[in-house]
């Protein structure tokens, strides 16, 4: 995959993420495009919610985005 289509797939996630996570910080969401992890970890400090529905969610808009 060239790089600009893996920028634009990346500024599309970006986008949907924004939307679902309206709380988190631009740095925050930037954490998806290095590290997933650490990410999954900004949704659960921010909303409260278990690692295991943290991934569950991220991964779900992930591949609809696939």
């Amino acid at each position: 995959m060239n790089h600009d289509i893996t920028e634009g797939k990346w500024k599309q996630l970006k986008g949907h993420i924004k939307e679902k996570w309206a709380d988190l910080t631009d740095d925050e969401i930037g954490q998806a495009q290095a590290n997933n992890e650490r990410f999954i970890g900004a949704i659960q400090e921010r909303y409260g919610i278990a690692k295991d529905e943290a991934e569950r969610q991220f991964y779900e808009l992930k591949n609809k985005l696939s």
